[in-house]
């Protein structure tokens, strides 16, 4: 007797995921439906259906087979949806229910993926008043602006700009040129949706930091001028901008992980000491102060003619010390690197990093530049601190920058 045959595994798999993926999907949809006669067309079953339709047909290999019973599912969706028209003009059941049926045929060769995107779909047709009300009352139009030129500049010119290294940009590729300058837009808006999320009211240590991840000379600048108006402020402003350094220590090892991992390495002793002696002082600040002021949202969430700026800053700066390095040696860079230090630290020390990627820099000249750029850019911190903000708000705040250089340092008294 001849026996029966065994049952097809991964058919029977691909039934139960896009089971599975129908039910999902029409039980959120089930409970938004509603009752009487104005309920909604589709519920659990028909999702749970058109799902199994979907992997049925994709199994039987008939490729018509499959445009057939989606077009049949199309015209059973749109007849009902122009039959009884209510005040909704949506069509996000029919949709969902068109996904539905992919997701069923998908299910036949991949159906890990049907399982993910169905929790996917049921999680956005879950969150429809929550993304409405985010859509609607949360999200300005300047924050829509800024996301669309953000998402622009990182998944439609990023891709575009060519990755051959050029000799006049100091051996560099346009592309993470241009990629540092997206880096650096998100990382403000990072900070800027924190800002938005946390609220106003945590005042200026939230400012400082926020500000930091733009500039922290222009920050240190910026709290300056508030103390000079409002003396009272001194402590907590001085705290603050001192909060701005440890984003200046995120930022750098953000550059360094972009340009070159190994010299993040190199980098990793230096730049915690740097940051945790910044966080350090902060803390000590803030916890001896209680008089914080609330701080107004910036207007953008992030600065793109600076982060332009940057980049531009960036490529004049690598040409001019790999210039130098070239013509007079590597000792004469490190003059180059701490002069492009005064005007910003990043853009000084992703020239020195990116010229290690390049060959021409060795990696402990590197460290070196990039040591020689921080100590500039805190000297033009002081400055700015006693030209904003007065004589006590540059001492304090020039005590903890020395502070702060000296940990920096630090790690050369114990090499490897």
């Amino acid at each position: 007797m001849q026996g029966l045959a065994a049952p097809d595994t991964d058919l029977w798999l691909s039934l139960a995921v896009a089971l599975g993926a129908g039910l999902l999907i029409g039980i959120e949809r089930e409970r938004r439906k509603g009752d009487g006669a104005t309920r909604d067309f589709a519920g659990v079953r028909t999702f749970a259906m058109a799902a199994l339709m979907g992997t049925v047909t994709q199994s039987l290999a008939q490729a018509w087979l499959v445009v057939v019973a989606g077009l049949l599912l199309v015209a059973l969706s749109a007849g009902r949806y122009f039959r009884e028209r209510s005040s909704d003009p949506g069509i996000t059941t029919e949709l969902a229910l068109f996904v539905t049926f992919l997701l069923g045929v998908h299910a036949v060769s991949q159906p890990r993926f049907t399982a993910g995107a169905a929790v996917v779909v049921a999680a956005l047709l879950y969150a429809r008043g929550a993304l409405h009300r985010f859509s609607t009352e949360l999200l300005s139009p300047q924050e829509l602006r800024d996301a669309l030129v953000l998402a622009g500049a990182a998944l439609v010119v990023l891709p575009l700009v060519p990755v051959t290294p050029v000799s006049w940009l100091g051996g560099i590729d346009p592309r993470r040129l241009w990629a540092l300058a997206v880096l650096f837009m998100a990382i403000q808006a990072f900070g800027y949706v924190g800002l938005r999320v946390l609220g106003p009211q945590r005042g200026l240590a939230l400012g400082g930091l926020v500000g930091g991840f733009v500039s922290s000379t222009a920050t240190i600048a910026a709290l300056g001028a508030r103390v000079h108006q409002s003396p009272s402020l001194l402590r907590a402003g001085v705290a603050s901008a001192w909060c701005s350094c440890i984003a200046t220590a995120v930022q750098l090892a953000l550059v360094a992980a972009a340009i070159d991992g190994a010299s993040l390495a190199l980098l990793a002793p230096h730049l915690l000491a740097t940051g945790g002696t910044a966080l350090a002082l902060s803390a000590i600040g803030l916890r001896s102060d209680k008089s914080l002021s609330g701080i107004e949202l910036p207007s953008h969430a992030f600065h793109l003619p600076g982060s332009l700026a940057f980049a531009a800053l960036l490529a004049g700066s690598t040409l001019g010390v790999s210039w130098i390095a070239a013509r007079y040696g590597q000792d004469s860079a490190l003059a180059g690197v701490a002069l492009a230090g005064f005007a910003d630290a990043h853009a000084a020390a992703a020239s020195a990093l990116s010229l290690i990627a390049a060959g021409t820099l060795s990696a402990p000249t590197a460290v070196l530049a990039v040591l020689l750029a921080l100590t500039a850019n805190s000297i033009s911190k002081m400055l700015l601190a006693f030209a904003s903000g007065g004589r006590r708000y540059g001492s304090l705040c020039s005590a903890g920058l020395a502070l702060i250089l000296l940990a920096a340092w630090l790690p050369l008294a114990w090499p490897n």
